[in-house]
């Protein structure tokens, strides 16, 4: 049993707690005032009289004959906020939506539930993207970050020129029924040429027809597969096997097909050339 010396000291600690913590936090500043008290009066008079100072010089935005033109720390800042998004424009602006579901499916009618791992299929998906994505991106490089590097360019104008060729990239592989979806939904007018579409509405379309186009190309992969299960099924039933599961018969018949045919391969070049890289078709 608890004493009553200690039920006591535990009352007076829980009245006195309150009052320790106000003069933990006061006592600092009452020994700084007893010990430099000039010091402390000059401050907090120059504090009531000083007038607000000039913004800093490093966060500026000026205007001359070239254009606006942003001081280091905010470029710095645009350049960190870019990064954060990185991983939502890759999502949304390049090829890597449809790639990654293509793969995800082709892994899901193999049967093979974790080989390749999703490491590997990142991975695979993330090079891909930048093999198809290379033309697109050099472009953007030669006609507005270069250019803007070499201060030939004010930053509006290079955003504008850089985002060109992104623009174009999507606007082919886009359909001009989610176009028109979004323009619905958005109430916006009517746009007559692909360059009066907002990036809002683009985007939005573009992630649209990028999924249906990957679960097409997931259905075509599908079918050689389902027959094999089918097959497999089939002659186990008629076997009077019924306790033995059509998956693993069929995973070896699978991966031998998918070996024989080169599936990689297929695989990878169709991703590839699936993507339209010619001149702007406007949305279709």
């Amino acid at each position: 049993m608890i004493s009553r010396d200690v039920v006591c000291f535990r009352l007076q600690w829980t009245r006195w707690l309150p009052a320790l913590r106000i003069a933990v936090l006061v006592l600092p500043t009452l020994m700084l005032a007893v010990m430099f008290p000039v010091h402390v009066a000059e401050a907090a008079q120059a504090a009531a009289t000083q007038t607000a100072l000039p913004g800093l010089p490093a966060v500026t935005v000026s205007t001359n004959s070239q254009g606006t033109q942003y001081s280091l720390t905010l470029q710095i800042l645009a350049l960190m906020t870019v990064l954060t998004l990185l991983p939502s424009l890759l999502l949304m602006m390049t090829s890597f939506t449809r790639i990654i579901i293509v793969l995800a499916l082709l892994r899901q009618a193999l049967g093979t539930v974790q080989t390749p791992s999703n490491q590997i299929m990142l991975g695979l998906a993330l090079f891909l993207t930048l093999f198809i994505m290379a033309p697109v991106f050099q472009k953007s490089y030669d006609d507005g970050i270069k250019p803007y590097m070499n201060q030939q360019m004010s930053a509006p104008v290079a955003v504008e020129k850089a985002a060109a060729p992104l623009r174009t990239f999507m606007m082919n592989q886009t359909r001009q029924s989610d176009i028109a979806l979004f323009q619905n939904i958005g109430h916006y007018p009517a746009f007559n040429t692909p360059s009066d579409v907002p990036y809002p509405v683009l985007m939005a379309a573009f992630l649209t027809s990028e999924l249906k186009t990957a679960f097409q190309i997931g259905f075509l992969i599908f079918i050689p597969f389902l027959i094999i299960d089918l097959v497999v099924a089939s002659v186990l039933m008629s076997m009077g096997m019924m306790m033995l599961s059509p998956m693993i018969v069929s995973l070896p018949f699978k991966i031998m097909l998918f070996v024989l045919i080169d599936g990689w391969t297929l695989i990878m070049g169709t991703l590839a050339s699936s993507f339209y890289m010619g001149p702007p078709l406007g949305g279709g």
